[in-house]
């Protein structure tokens, strides 16, 4: 959604913060919001002029006709101002037929004024540019604005004058009053530019000889536009219209979405209702809410709301929970249902969010049992199979009635079940296709002849392979008729490797001789060629850096399929069209500022350019060329006969409804000539009009099928063509959204253009109207393809359309990936772990997910316990491994490896390079004492060696005792560090034996010198010993072999690279330059004959 409503205080916040006028604006700042729970007396503080002027208080919630209503109070001091408000305030009223509660108001001062003194303005956003509306009477009873006040188009990129004003809306203003308002609209006018307004009104606005007064004022903003106007925005909140509760879960999942590359809405309309929904697609969303409303459902509907573009197995998790958290709230004697719909997806992975889907359901079997709830399920797409399979079993297992269907079952009749009102069959009919017929069967390679990719209903016209060339400079330049060809070549910007590798998969199984992809643009990697399969074999596509070198390389393009961000889309897209060779671009991105799409319209149109989107799949024409992801993968494509031309062209406005009138037209009629989705947005870069005179200039096109929505007036272009005779084939229309009547508040549906301003805007103003105008428009969405098929049996038995004999397609290979995904295939992992796992929505240490290891403070020893031992280690053991990190950390510069890193930061060399020459130095003579004291001594003990004799063995064979002496420390100058783990073993160890072993040594051996002591390698390695042979976590063999396999050792390295990194930052703070040893400090020892 982009155009949104702003509070009244909102609006005059923005205006008074940035409106630049060299007219006095007065009252800036001067309103006070009042709510149940006001403080008056701190109200009066922050604002004193409550108490010292007159007022007006009125509720602020997207109520309109305010005075006409009685909901103005006027002319009142701060006693009469609460006193009105009484019978007012937290109470409910109905406007129209919303009813609601009146909860927040806004109070500001009062404004004496003359009728002669008001004045009407209007600015609103319309595809050619923005009107301003201005009337010389204003306020309450200005009637109808659009009949009797005076209008100026500013278009696209234009500016406003000040002399068109005066010339154009300012013929009944007063002299004296002329140069105020002048600059006070031009200002205005700048302002609704700068903020991203897509409507501004002001009645009245009151102009004498103190200013201009702000009086009352509505307006929305273009909520895409957050990322251009934050910093003056800041944080704004989007009143729900009035009649409709404001509730946390839709911030939630408005918050969900603002974080997501995927889209996710989600509105309450009935808290108590028994209807829910949880539907994929912005266009399907909208179906299914019709086909509820048709079928009696409109009072139980409990909520509109969609998933789609590819949320993650997590999101759809998060958003599936909320849905049935609300709706298990409150039991209803009928039991309850959720409608889990969707059209055909395009790319999303419909087993990966159904996971996320059933994750919620078994979280919630519990609540789901006790209201009753059964579920309906229908989904197509991408792994759709699977999905439906994990969605059936989790109805066996947790005992809740879930029926699955999937492409084989109409897209609405899951409906009809829900509501009673047809019945449910015993065994869906299994679909008859699976992803397994992808996999090459046959030894036969060869393709098809190439007279598939001709109509499917008429030999192949001599000129289809020619694209309409571009004229030279001409404003503005005409447009092609023919968009695609079979030799049309495109330019990907965006690493789309899947999209790209399912255009070349579509390319093939059309028999295409190249492929469709020339070339990608990927700005943040240099020049360099991505792999790709065609067929069966490897091929190579260059990717550029800039959008120059490609064109320049592959003047043979004419398509740009533009899958960059909503924050890039339009300077790429400008750049784009500076390329006379380019005459069709698709931009995928949704959420594009409508200012800026306004700007790539009017470019495009100048230089003859179709713009397919903003907000879009694309479109598909079987045998020649598909957009990025349009039609989904191959099963669909063949399931839908995609793969040569029909003879029925379709436009619509949702991708995912693009992908179900595949499907339709497919079971209903020979199939898809053409078929583009112009995209979901207000400014669509080209209409339903556009393309349909395309079709009905296409020989090929025997038929055309439209699929429109509520908002705004492109249907009606289609009414007028078939009127004047300029369209003439059969037309098949259904305009979606007819459930919006039957709401009490207002809707905004997925798409951003799908809300009604007036009531022509509709859908079923727009369905009459079409039906009047001759087109063939079934009575719901449920007859669609009923209607279709009639019109297409028609055009056969009067022969118009010849059927021709289907040829089977090429087979092509299947990714191993997807394959892998499906279940067909399965191979050895090159290599095994088990002690994390980050495929999922959270990182796992072993077996623990990182929330739970933060949320039980586990810390640095409890996450070194899950990853070396996989195991929850006793909290002791955690700090004593702490403690151990802690001593070992450093010990000063002199020892090897600190040298070693210091010497080689001193050389110019970075952290990583300086950190490792001070690891490589450990061993048995630095620091791999851990390990090698923990086996001596574990050898000496388990064999049952006293200390005495395990001292003389060791002197006897020669060997040192690892882990005893101390080239400083000794029994009279002890090393605090082990004293420190000493005391702290002995504390909290259940048991130290190993320990006591040593100490008994380390008597023996200070006896006889007094540096021979337990150092703190020795300490570690043997009290290492007994905590994991006695904490209760280990079995013996367990613990013996963490000992061999040199976890100990790990100890050191772990700890002491703190103090290596350490000495590096230090060198490097310091300044030190390169290291020489000096000369005095080696001793020279040559050969003699050398020195003589």
């Amino acid at each position: 959604m982009s155009a949104k409503a702003i509070s009244e205080q909102t609006g005059k916040e923005f205006l008074y913060k940035h409106i630049c006028t060299s007219v006095a604006v007065q009252n800036r700042f001067r309103y006070a919001n009042v709510t149940s729970e006001t403080d008056w007396d701190r109200l009066t503080q922050d604002h004193p002029w409550l108490l010292t002027e007159r007022l007006v208080v009125k509720p602020d919630q997207l109520i309109k006709c305010r005075g006409k209503l009685g909901l103005v109070g006027v002319n009142l001091d701060l006693v009469g101002v609460q006193e009105w408000l009484k019978p007012r305030l937290m109470r409910e009223t109905t406007v129209a037929r919303a009813k609601g509660i009146l909860k927040n108001f806004l109070i500001e001062p009062f404004v004496a004024h003359t009728q002669e003194e008001e004045f009407y303005i209007c600015i609103y956003a319309t595809r050619e540019g923005d009107h301003v509306l201005f009337h010389h009477e204003g306020g309450v009873d200005v009637g109808d604005v659009d009949a009797k006040a005076q209008r100026l188009l500013v278009g696209v990129d234009d500016k406003l004058s000040e002399d068109s004003v005066k010339e154009q809306l300012f013929m009944h203003v007063p002299e004296d009053r002329k140069e105020v308002l002048v600059s006070f609209v031009v200002g205005l006018f700048n302002l609704y530019e700068d903020l991203y307004f897509t409507y501004l009104e002001i009645n009245p606005l009151v102009v004498n000889q103190d200013g201009v007064f702000v009086l009352d004022m509505a307006a929305k903003i273009d909520a895409t536009a957050d990322y251009i106007c934050k910093a003056k925005w800041g944080d704004v909140e989007f009143p729900p219209p009035f009649g409709r509760e404001a509730y946390p879960e839709e911030a939630y999942i408005a918050d969900l979405d603002t974080k997501s590359g995927a889209s996710l809405k989600l509105t309450i309309l009935n808290p108590l209702g028994r209807i829910w929904t949880m539907v994929a697609g912005g266009g399907a969303s909208v179906v299914y809410s019709d086909t509820i409303c048709d079928l009696g459902g409109v009072d139980e509907l409990a909520n509109y709301g969609e998933y789609s573009g590819a949320p993650s197995e997590q999101q759809t998790y998060d958003y599936a929970k909320t849905i049935l958290s609300l709706m298990t709230r409150e039991k209803h004697h009928e039991g309850k249902v959720l409608i889990i719909g969707g059209s055909i997806a395009n790319f999303t992975n419909v087993a990966a969010t159904f996971k996320g889907i059933v994750r919620a359901i078994k979280d919630y079997q519990g609540p789901l049992k006790e209201n009753g709830v059964t579920i309906f399920v229908r989904r197509g797409g991408p792994n759709y199979q699977e999905g439906l399979r994990v969605m059936g079993e989790v109805g066996k297992t947790t005992g809740i009635p879930i029926y699955v269907f999937g492409t084989e079952t109409h897209m609405t009749a899951i409906v009809g079940m829900a509501l009673g009102n047809q019945p449910i069959p015993n065994q869906p009919p299994v679909a008859a296709h699976t992803a397994n017929f992808l996999l090459n069967s046959s030894t036969n390679s060869a393709t098809p002849a190439s007279t598939r990719t001709a109509s499917f209903s008429e030999p192949i016209a001599a000129n289809d392979a020619t694209l309409a060339k571009k004229p030279k400079a001409c404003i503005p330049a005409a447009k092609a008729s023919m968009l695609f060809s079979r030799n049309t070549k495109a330019i990907m910007w965006g690493m789309q490797t899947r999209a790209v590798q399912g255009m070349l998969d579509f390319d093939y199984v059309c028999s295409r001789d190249e492929p469709s992809v020339a070339a990608m643009v990927y700005p943040f990697t240099g020049d360099h060629k991505q792999k790709f399969y065609w067929g069966h074999k490897e091929i190579l596509i260059p990717v550029y850096k800039n959008m120059a070198d490609a064109m320049k390389k592959h003047p043979e393009v004419d398509v740009l399929i533009s899958f960059a961000s909503l924050r890039s889309a339009f300077d790429s897209t400008m750049e784009t069209m500076q390329y006379s060779q380019i005459h069709t671009i698709a931009i995928i991105a949704e959420g594009i500022p409508e200012a800026q799409t306004r700007k790539l319209i009017k470019r495009a149109d100048e230089n003859g350019i179709t713009i397919i989107g903003p907000a879009t799949v694309g479109g598909i024409k079987p045998g020649c060329f598909k957009i990025g992801n349009t039609g989904g993968m191959l099963d669909n494509i063949l399931a839908s006969n995609l793969y040569r031309p029909g003879s029925v062209a379709y436009v619509s406005r949702s991708g995912g409804m693009s992908n179900e009138l595949n499907n339709i037209v497919s079971h209903a009629t020979d199939g898809v000539y053409e078929g583009v989705a112009i995209g979901g947005d207000r400014y669509p870069g080209s209409t339903f009009m556009d393309h349909v005179l395309r079709y009905q200039d296409t020989p090929g096109v025997k038929m055309i099928v439209m699929l429109g929505e509520i908002g705004g007036t492109e249907e009606y272009k289609i009414c007028q063509g078939i009127k004047e005779g300029r369209i003439t084939k059969p037309v098949v229309c259904w305009c979606i959204g007819t459930c919006a009547t039957m709401f009490s508040s207002e809707v905004q549906f997925g798409h951003a253009g799908a809300c009604a301003n007036q009531a022509f805007e509709t859908a079923v103003a727009k369905n009459q109207a079409l039906r009047d105008a001759g087109a063939f428009v079934p009575k719901s969405f449920d007859e669609l393809g009923d209607v279709i098929r009639t019109v297409y049996d028609e055009l056969v038995a009067n022969g118009t359309i010849v059927p021709a004999q289907e040829v089977p397609p090429p087979t092509v290979p299947m990714d191993y990936s997807w394959a892998r995904e499906l279940g067909l295939i399965r191979k050895p992992a090159s290599f095994m772990t088990s002690i994390c796992d980050e495929r999922g929505q959270e990182l796992i240490y072993a077996g623990m997910p990182i929330t739970e290891v933060f949320k039980e403070e586990m810390g640095l020893g409890g996450v070194l316990g899950l990853l070396w031992f996989q195991r929850r280690l006793p909290r002791y053991a955690c700090q004593f491994i702490e403690m151990c990190l802690m001593v070992t950390a450093d010990h000063g510069p002199a020892v090897s490896g600190a040298h070693n890193t210091i010497v080689c930061a001193r050389a110019g060399k970075d952290l990583i390079s300086s950190l490792t020459s001070g690891l490589l130095t450990i061993g048995d003579r630095f620091g791999g004492a851990l390990d090698a004291a923990a086996k001596q001594f574990s050898k000496a003990f388990d064999s049952g060696v006293l200390p005495m004799e395990f001292v003389n063995k060791m002197k006897k064979d020669g060997k040192l005792i690892m882990g005893i002496g101390h080239r400083v420390k000794s029994i009279n100058n002890p090393d605090m560090r082990v004293q420190i783990l000493k005391d702290f073993v002995k504390g909290h160890f259940p048991a130290t034996p190993m320990l006591d072993y040593a100490l008994d040594v380390e008597k023996i051996t200070t006896s006889k010198k007094p540096n021979l002591i337990l150092n703190v390698d020795g300490f570690i390695g043997v009290a290492f010993v007994d905590l994991l042979r006695m904490c209760g976590g280990f079995t013996r063999d367990e613990a013996d072999e963490f000992v061999e396999i040199g976890a100990l050792n790990g100890i050191f390295v772990l700890g002491r690279s703190m103090g290596f990194i350490g000495h590096y930052l230090d060198q490097k703070r310091l300044k030190q330059g390169l290291y020489r040893h000096p000369w005095d400090d080696i001793s020279y020892v040559l050969p003699e004959h050398m020195s003589m």
